[in-house]
């Protein structure tokens, strides 16, 4: 666990947050609605077979032995745990409207206070496009930049190694993961992953032993645009996870940029889309920092969603509102003005459907019914 945890936290405290977030159907927004609702994960996970039968369904907690096993194998690796409230969490991915409650980490985390920018693109990238990677990468890290990035194939782990070799003033590289923090993919990067975690910083949201598989990719890709002031896209494809990145980024109101590629390869389709829809074009890494240096949260570029915010108050008492819900994806605030019930009585309403295993939470604050 982070020093910095362990400085305000007590171990047992500690312990059951672990085993709070790791209990079955919590995620992010579900934790930290129940550490609000009842102020430490020691009383949540006692509240939590009551508030699961409220919502029609029996509840176990994660077992005790489980979490021994997970510390056990982090501290083997030599990674460590850093909690939300940590005084070494990173200022930029707290902002976020979930922000992942428990990360464990291995390297340096005095990058995550330096000025930052997230390099993503293809995997499959050109040739021209690794090399652009790589040179904007060992730029920027010379200058004083944490150049954050995902360790996959082509342009991510350009960067990482542009980042590697250009280390100065401060400057170095961020890899997030979508697998634990013990596990390493894809195979031929290895290599770079152990480099990134003893020359820079390696984040997993993941406990350890998790395989990378599909679904853990998208929160992955919020991580990395919520650690970065800005996020630079090299070269991708029409619907590819870096544009995903770019619009989470923009979700966040960071800087969202991209560099331009010829109109007949298909793999700067998205680069030019994200140009064209309002991301800022560079060329060189100088246009870069003139972005970045001095960001007072209000980007030039104009690409931009925002998801809504939602509260809860602990006060209010939960309403039914599963028969208002489908299998289609809805908004929590068309719930809130449907049922007429305040915003912290719905909340805790799907918590309780949540927990119940009969809830699922989608993009943009829009939840469903289990299929």
């Amino acid at each position: 666990m982070s020093e910095a945890a362990q400085a305000t936290l007590s171990r047992d405290e500690a312990f059951a947050r672990i085993r709070l977030l790791r209990s079955p159907n919590i995620g992010p927004v579900s934790y930290n609605q129940l550490l609000r609702r009842f102020g430490t994960a020691s009383a949540a996970l006692e509240a939590l077979p009551d508030l699961a039968a409220r919502g029609g369904a029996p509840y176990r907690p994660a077992p005790p032995e489980r979490i021994e096993r997970e510390i056990a194998a982090l501290r083997k690796v030599g990674g460590r745990y850093l909690f939300h409230d940590s005084a070494d969490y990173p200022v930029l991915l707290a902002e976020l409207d979930s922000p992942p409650p428990i990360l464990t980490v291995r390297g340096d985390t005095a990058l995550l206070q330096r000025p930052s920018i997230a390099v993503v693109g293809a995997r499959n990238a050109s040739a021209a496009a690794v090399k652009l990677s790589r040179d904007f990468a060992t730029a920027l890290a010379g200058q004083g930049y944490a150049v954050i990035s995902g360790l996959a194939r082509g342009i991510d782990a350009a960067a990482h190694r542009g980042a590697l070799a250009g280390m100065g003033d401060g400057g170095g590289t961020v890899g997030v993961i979508a697998s634990g923090i013990d596990v390493s993919y894809p195979p031929e990067n290895v290599e770079l992953q152990e480099q990134v975690a003893t020359e820079g910083l390696l984040i997993a949201e993941m406990p350890p032993g998790t395989e990378p598989l599909a679904r853990h990719f998208p929160h992955r890709n919020r991580i990395i645009a919520g650690l970065a002031t800005g996020t630079l896209v090299v070269e991708a494809a029409p619907k590819s996870g870096s544009l995903i990145t770019a619009r989470l980024a923009a979700e966040a109101g960071r800087e969202v940029m991209a560099i331009p590629g010829s109109p007949l390869d298909s793999r700067s389709h998205g680069c030019n889309q994200l140009i064209r829809d309002g991301a800022i074009l560079v060329q060189r890494p100088e246009d870069v920092v003139e972005l970045l240096v001095g960001f007072t949260g209000q980007p030039r570029s104009t690409f931009r969603e925002h998801a809504p915010e939602y509260g809860a108050g602990a006060e209010d008492e939960p309403v039914d509102v599963a028969g208002l819900l489908t299998l289609a994806p809805v908004a929590v605030d068309e719930l809130i003005r449907q049922s007429g019930a305040s915003a912290g009585a719905v909340q805790m309403a799907l918590l309780e459907l949540e927990l119940a295993g009969r809830l699922v939470r989608h993009a943009a604050g829009r939840v469903s019914l289990a299929g």
